[in-house]
């Protein structure tokens, strides 16, 4: 507000000149349980095209911990079935590498094949960055990032998370089950594209199942060694 009133009003002075604002903490990520991504994932099953290109985009959305933007750029030769890779451009149009597991590779695999992505093509292609787009409309359009948001939010919907499920929380989730499952966490930075390992360190705070897992494999008096160790023979247990 002073700086608003040095800068428009005239004011001579700005009096919170050199003085720190204060910093907001930083909200935990509300990761889905693996049960609720269960759930939501089977929220989107059948056999026709629209069906099969939405299933594929949930499966890979939380495989890969890719952002939406990430998902909506992709393109066919991103892509490496074979190896279950895709290649990712982040923030700042750093590339990276990313794995998917089996189901997201064969969620895929069923969405490109005949009945899938080639029954919803178009006969003549508007635009190349369609041709070359792995997610496409019902028109032939390239899927937009809303166009993913609103295919992850008709899921969540037929799933009951209507209130928790959205593309970000699926990056959020993909990298705390990870992080659950043991994996390092700097390969969980670098999965997710994250500059700086503090972001990431964000995850470790959603577990308490996981913080009390490290904690019992590590302290020398967790509960889950034999403490205190046993008497040897002849020895008092007392003053």
């Amino acid at each position: 507000m002073h700086r608003f009133c040095l800068d428009e009003r005239g004011a001579p002075t700005d009096p919170t000149e050199g003085l720190n604002g204060p910093r907001l903490p930083r909200a935990i990520p509300k990761a889905l349980t693996e049960a609720e991504i269960e759930r939501l994932l089977s929220a989107t099953e059948g056999d026709d095209p629209r069906q099969r290109r939405d299933r594929a985009i949930l499966e890979l959305a939380y495989a890969s911990g890719m952002r939406i933007s990430e998902l909506a750029g992709l393109r066919l030769s991103d892509m490496d079935l074979a190896r279950s890779l895709a290649i990712a451009f982040g923030k700042g149009s750093k590339e990276r590498v990313v794995p998917f597991g089996r189901q997201a590779r064969e969620a895929l695999e069923r969405w490109l094949a005949g009945p899938g992505r080639p029954a919803m093509a178009p006969a003549r292609w508007a635009r190349r960055a369609d041709e070359e787009a792995p997610f496409i409309s019902t028109r032939g359009r390239r899927m937009t990032r809303q166009g993913i948001w609103v295919v992850v939010r008709a899921a969540a919907e037929r799933a009951g998370l209507e209130d928790r499920a959205t593309p970000h929380v699926l990056r959020h989730s993909c990298a705390t089950h990870l992080l659950e499952h043991g994996a390092d966490i700097r390969v969980v930075q670098e999965l997710l594209g994250h500059a700086a390992i503090t972001t990431t360190q964000l995850y470790t705070s959603v577990s308490s199942e996981l913080l009390r897992r490290a904690y019992d494999d590590a302290h020398p008096r967790a509960r889950s060694r034999s403490w205190p160790p046993p008497m040897s023979k002849g020895r008092r247990s007392g003053p």
